[in-house]
């Protein structure tokens, strides 16, 4: 059997953001393709509108990733090769409930703790559930995508 590579994709109106929030939360790394960026505009194989300033080096204007820093991932281009998340933009924003969330779980005993961590960094509670399953908090990130905090 073969094991598929992957990665998860969110459309964003604002991709930059959303790696900056996500990454926060999860621990993950923003790529850094400035180095393939800088080359392919030096080639002249893209146009300089093509990228924009994050954060003090060049980035995609229209999509950027965070991976897992315990990941591999290829020095030339920046591109993870493990666990990561790629925000791509498009020009309508979020409509409807998401048909797929992150679970975010914290440390045993934290959850309270772990809220009040995303709510500083951008996210917005909805509602917090009791279930005879367990207990949780569902939250909104900074473009309104529903995850879950255990």
């Amino acid at each position: 059997m073969t094991t598929l590579h992957w990665k998860l994709v969110i459309d964003a109106t604002d991709p930059h953001a959303q790696a900056a929030f996500w990454g926060e939360t999860l621990g993950y790394e923003v790529e850094d393709n400035s180095a393939l960026i800088e080359r392919l505009l030096g080639f002249g194989a893209v146009p300089e509108e093509a990228a924009v300033d994050f954060r003090g080096r060049r980035a995609w204007r229209d999509l950027i990733a965070v991976r897992h820093p315990d990941d591999p991932y290829e020095e030339e281009t920046g591109v993870g090769l493990g666990r990561r998340i790629l925000f791509q933009r498009v020009p309508e924003t979020k409509t409807g409930k998401n048909r797929l969330h992150l679970d975010v779980h914290s440390a045993p005993g934290r959850r309270d703790e772990e809220v009040a961590r995303l709510e500083g960094l951008g996210a917005a509670v909805e509602r917090h559930v009791e279930e005879p399953g367990g207990e949780w908090v569902i939250m909104r990130d900074p473009e309104g995508n529903e995850f879950c905090v255990h």
